[in-house]
């Protein structure tokens, strides 16, 4: 539907008027980010303000990009962007969502619309998995569910598609009545209610009777009735849309695993799907159920209930569509995990791997080429991907599609594995800068890895699951401990925002990423808040700010603890010192003197209390005669530290602090030529005193999941997750002892884990003989005896389950940091940076 989405026809379905308007062309894709522009001469830049940022200032970005079409809600000098098309509107998100609306008015498809508190992008993706090879079928991206995700999602729709999937999520009354207009189901799937977003709404109620307005046009929908609040809602909700004759626009289909309930409190309705028994069997689970009076059952290879709802879902969709038994039981079984997140791992001749292998489509391809252009600690960028079986098309037009796509970015080669991917080899080929190799199959490539160099670069692997890329992945993955700490980059740059949401507006962030940014990884940490806009880095030691600078990151860094021998190499690649005593600025003078610089940024320190470093107040005029006319030096911002900020009982101290600092960095700033930026804010001052952030604030722990107040530890997240592995299993009898010392005596037969951490990656002796828990398949097991150097046991006599091998959880979601420091009787930054270097980190950005 080319002429469907003209920029003219956009303007139109917007209700904009044109601030200029230079020439009609073809939209294909919307962009909000002026940092992932794939295809500038076919797309719509949206200007969207939002509490953090305002996209109308990245105008010039984009257009510098090739970006000729832009919707803006402000007046814009269009004389500045020569040949440029601009459209008018009151507001870009709503002109957005009313141009995707307009626009799904074209198609008469079988949409698919998921809500619910939990498990709608699992749904969704499982979906997918089961209905893709029989037909072509879109879904939303990732969890693109919100007001700005669902209809970057929508607009991907194309006359191609017999399908589409999209989820909608919404935090607020109001918000699903957009949605519902731009998705516009056929078919509804209500996964479940919980307590998730609950602030925004008065009561449960309220909220399922928000969620079910995205189906008020919906032909069918799919929930399950055991559930009494949702399900008198619905019925409620179906009462409310009848139509004159009395009839219900909307055919309800559900299932139920307790009719006895059901029937008690709802009379004798039964569900469509009445499941009867559920059944374990090693990994997997059995789930038998009565549909149209016959017995049917599926086997899924998942154990957990929400794995076990999420498939009984997806069943009643494929019943719904009349879908084969046997092909859904061969189906379901065939289920695969879903992996929501890009993992970012350190790899052979170092080597940085991107896993993103499973999700083999179009779109998926695009967010991880975002992903890998991001890697700016590598020059050279190599793609290997498998047929796109997902696609739903095999054509030369897809292949053309996918080279062209590649070849814009920084990639140096490719490497194609399966056969329609090496029958248009030539479409590859045709881009004369981008090295291509092909395989038939990945056993092809296994047997010919060895005449392939692999080194200093940055791999995206992508591929179909019947490729198999893990083996791929296992040739390519640096070889190193079983113990693994995954850091969620996405959820970093969700507690950067919520910290962002609680700044005055013009407030600035430094971001702290010393001491191995707090045991987390400086580099993959320092890069995504440079990429997220953080204004400045804080290092502890020139070493780590030079160890960035190589990676490629180019944000200004602060040193904290400089060491005044190494202040030419921090001139040589542009760290800027901390300046607390007249020895360091005296010595820093004459290196920059020596060097011949001028205007060299630095940071002065101020001894407000703490009492660790700074200059005191009564130094501060002979500071300021120092730095007066300084021709070497320029001030870029005057500091101090807050000794008890997140403590209520500490706060007349704090304030007195403040006071001190107002007042000297007043007394010097004055002296001076022009204004240095002031902070003052830790994590804790940001929420506890608001009034004390001045012109920037710094962030630490609060970046990693960790408030020290208390006061908003809900709406962190926990970036890290800290597991190892079951090395070995034993039965020990009564009397026998555990562990170094012969000090701890079974006092009854035991069955023990020895686990593949110890105090040398960083898991304390404190955490030995039963002080500490870890959690296995969710269940908590005691740790016996003393914490070895390499290794430690745990009690897992009752964790049935347990197998050699299986995953264990040190530290997670479950299990947070601050419980293993209160065990440790430390604080979380001690747990964190103790994490030992031989510990592999793994990165993974997702939900």
């Amino acid at each position: 539907m080319e002429n469907q989405r003209t920029i003219a026809q956009i303007k139109n379905r917007s209700n904009g008027e044109w601030l200029s308007h230079a020439y009609d062309t073809r939209i294909d894709d919307l962009v909000i980010d002026s940092r992932k522009i794939n295809n500038p001469d076919h797309s719509l830049f949206i200007s969207l303000k939002t509490n953090l940022r305002d996209g109308h200032s990245f105008i010039t970005d984009a257009y510098e990009k090739g970006v000729r079409n832009f919707l803006v809600s402000q007046q814009i000098d269009t004389q500045a962007f020569p040949g440029a098309n601009f459209i008018l509107v009151k507001d870009t998100l709503t002109g957005i969502q009313q141009i995707v609306a307009s626009y799904r008015k074209q198609f008469d498809k079988t949409v698919i619309g998921i809500t619910g508190s939990n498990g709608k992008t699992i749904v969704k993706e499982w979906l997918y998995q089961l209905l893709s090879s029989s037909y072509h079928t879109l879904r939303s991206p990732k969890s693109y569910n919100s007001q700005i995700g669902v209809p970057l999602s929508v607009w991907l729709l194309d006359d191609q598609l017999d399908m589409a999937i999209f989820e909608a999520g919404i935090s607020q009354p109001g918000e699903m009545e957009a949605l519902e207009r731009i998705i516009q189901p056929t078919i509804g799937i209500f996964t479940n209610i919980g307590e998730a977003h609950n602030e925004g709404f008065i009561n449960m109620r309220q909220k399922i009777n928000e969620k079910l307005v995205l189906f008020r046009h919906a032909k069918q929908l799919i929930y399950c009735r055991d559930n009494h609040e949702l399900h008198e809602s619905v019925l409620q909700f179906v009462n409310q849309i009848k139509g004159p004759d009395g009839t219900s626009p909307v055919e309800l289909f559900t299932w139920s695993q307790n009719t006895a309930r059901t029937t008690a409190h709802l009379g004798n309705h039964d569900a469509n799907l009445v499941v009867d028994q559920i059944s374990q069997q090693g990994r997997k689970t059995v789930i038998r159920a009565i549909y149209k009076k016959k017995e049917l059952s599926i086997t899924i290879p998942f154990t957990d209930p929400a794995s076990i709802e999420n498939a009984i879902h997806c069943w009643c969709l494929m019943l719904l569509l009349e879908i084969d038994q046997q092909q859904i039981e061969a189906k379901m079984l065939a289920l695969q995990q879903v992996s929501m997140r890009l993992e970012l791992r350190h790899g052979i001749n170092e080597c940085t791997i991107i896993n993103d292998t499973y999700n083999s489509d179009l779109t998926s391809l695009h967010i991880a080429l975002d992903y890998l252009e991001q890697q700016k600690q590598h020059n050279h960028h190599t793609v290997i991907l498998s047929d796109m079986l997902q696609a739903g098309r095999y054509d030369t037009d897809l292949y053309e599609e996918v080279a062209t796509l590649i070849s814009r970015r920084n990639v140096k080669r490719f490497i194609g594995i399966g056969p329609a991917l090496n029958k248009h080899k030539a479409a590859f080929r045709k881009h004369k800068m981008l090295r291509s190799i092909f395989f038939k199959s990945t056993e092809e490539f296994l047997k010919k890895f060895h005449l392939l160099s692999f080194e200093n670069e940055a791999i995206l692997l992508k591929g179909a699951r019947v490729f198999a890329f893990e083996k791929i992945d296992m040739l390519l993955e640096q070889k190193v401990h079983q113990t693994v700490l995954s850091v969620n980059l996405s959820s970093l740059v969700h507690n950067l925002n919520v910290f962002r949401k609680h700044l005055a507006p013009g407030v600035k962030t430094m971001a702290m990423v010393k001491a191995f940014a707090y045991g987390s990884g400086s580099y993959e940490i320092a890069h995504i808040l440079q990429f997220s806009g953080v204004d400045y880095l804080s290092v502890a030691y020139t070493d780590e700010g030079i160890a960035l600078r190589k990676a490629g990151i180019t944000m200004p860094i602060m040193v904290m603890s400089p060491d005044a021998i190494s202040f030419d190499r921090m001139i040589a690649w542009k760290l800027e010192p901390e300046i607390f005593s007249h020895h360091s600025l005296d010595a820093f003078l004459n290196i920059a003197q020596t060097l011949q610089v001028s205007n060299y940024p630095v940071h002065i320190k101020l001894d407000t209390g703490m009492h660790r470093l700074g200059f005191m107040s009564n130094e501060i005029e002979e500071l300021t005669r120092k730095l007066q006319n300084n021709a070497q030096i320029k001030v870029a911002s005057i500091f101090s530290h807050l000794a008890a900020s997140d403590d209520p009982g500490q706060d007349d101290f704090t304030r007195q602090q403040a006071i001190v600092f107002e007042k000297a960095s007043t007394e010097l700033s004055s002296q001076l030529l022009y204004k240095p930026l002031r902070h003052l804010c830790n994590s804790a001052a940001i929420i506890r005193q608001p009034l004390m952030q001045y012109d920037m604030v710094r962030l630490g722990l609060g970046l990693y999941g960790i408030d020290g107040t208390k006061t908003i530890q809900d709406q962190l997240k926990q970036i890290g997750q800290l597991k190892t592995t079951i090395a070995q299993i034993k039965t020990i009898p009564k009397g026998d002892s555990i562990g170094y010392g012969h000090k701890t005596i079974a006092e009854k037969e035991m069955r023990i884990a020895t686990i593949c951490i110890g105090y040398a990656d960083g898991y304390s002796r404190a955490m030995g003989h039963g002080n500490a828990y870890v959690l296995i398949h969710g269940k908590k097991a005691r740790t016996v005896g003393i914490i070895c150097m390499d290794m430690c046991m745990v009690d897992i006599t009752d964790v049935i389950d347990a197998s050699e091998g299986d995953d264990v959880i040190i530290f997670g979601d479950n299990l947070p940091v601050t419980q293993i420091a209160e065990w440790g009787n430390t604080i979380p930054y001690e747990i964190m940076t103790s994490i030992s270097q031989r510990v592999k980190r793994v990165y993974v950005n997702g939900e």
